[in-house]
């Protein structure tokens, strides 16, 4: 039997069951090869192979759209079509969480890596791979002072981490006006962030090329930068919806705001640990 199902936002919709079938969407098919895509520009331009930027330019735009899309319909899906019940929801949340947990296995592949090469280097001799003495960082490596940008990097991060649970309380509170200044604040944290982040690239002693140190360094530290890219779309989204009234206090009717705060954190949780081992250990 049907019945009528009342959703945090008073809107009743007729259903046999609590749970929300998902129609047939291209999203995650076309999501997967535009990182495909992705991976291949991303390859090429380190390699320099001809038309590598034109294959990277096409893989970012890809991913951008299909990711708007998707998340698009998602919203639709809870806005317009009123399908987050109180299970869809908790699954969301699980998804989530499962989807952070994942970030902590990459990003701790990463730290394995940077302590495998710096606690036991190894290296082949004779056809044996045995342990070599050394110092860490090689001496041909010149690594940043932690304490110049990476210091200012983290202080920036630290900030936004406060300004984004501000716009959270403003939320909970129902201060639209102040959940949504605190927004752009965050927001033009993250791209300060990334600003500095490419002036110290820029202005790098050694490439991605030069020795394990210098792979482990632009990988740890660059995967995380893509990552604050994402967030501050994922924040750029929410400041729009935040400014258009989309999200309420009632019934979890800002999981898309709390998604973010989860990924902004979960980004400041992985710089506090690159600041104290890569930046500070590592030098």
């Amino acid at each position: 039997m049907s019945q009528k199902i009342i959703l945090n936002n008073s809107h009743p919709i007729t259903k046999s069951h609590l749970f929300h079938v998902v129609d047939p969407s291209p999203w995650p098919v076309l999501t997967s090869f535009a990182l495909l895509l992705l991976v291949i520009g991303s390859v090429s331009f380190m390699h320099g192979y001809k038309f590598n930027v034109y294959i990277l330019s096409a893989g970012v735009i890809s991913v951008v759209y299909c990711l708007y899309s998707w998340w698009r319909d998602v919203v639709k899906e809870g806005i317009v079509e009123h399908q987050h019940t109180i299970p869809v929801r908790k699954g969301l949340q699980i998804g989530m969480a499962l989807f952070i947990l994942t970030e902590i296995v990459f990003f701790g592949v990463f730290f394995a890596s940077f302590f495998k090469s710096s606690l036991s280097p190894v290296g082949l001799l004779d056809g044996v791979w045995v342990v070599k003495q050394g110092v860490w960082p090689p001496p041909t490596i010149k690594t940043f002072d932690p304490f110049d940008i990476p210091f200012i990097n983290t202080l920036i991060l630290l900030l936004s981490g406060t300004t984004v649970t501000w716009a959270h309380y403003a939320l909970e509170e129902k201060n639209q006006k102040d959940c949504v200044t605190a927004l752009a604040l965050t927001i033009l944290l993250g791209i300060f962030f990334t600003t500095m982040q490419a002036y110290e690239y820029y202005h790098a002693a050694f490439k991605f090329t030069d020795g394990i140190y210098a792979s482990n360094f632009y990988l740890a530290t660059g995967f995380h930068g893509a990552h604050v890219i994402i967030g501050t779309i994922f924040l750029i989204v929410c400041y729009f919806r935040a400014k258009r009234g989309d999200f309420t206090t009632e019934g979890n009717g800002h999981l898309g705001f709390k998604f973010a705060a989860w990924y902004w954190h979960f980004i400041d949780l992985v710089w506090l640990f690159l600041f104290t081992f890569v930046y500070i250990f590592g030098s």
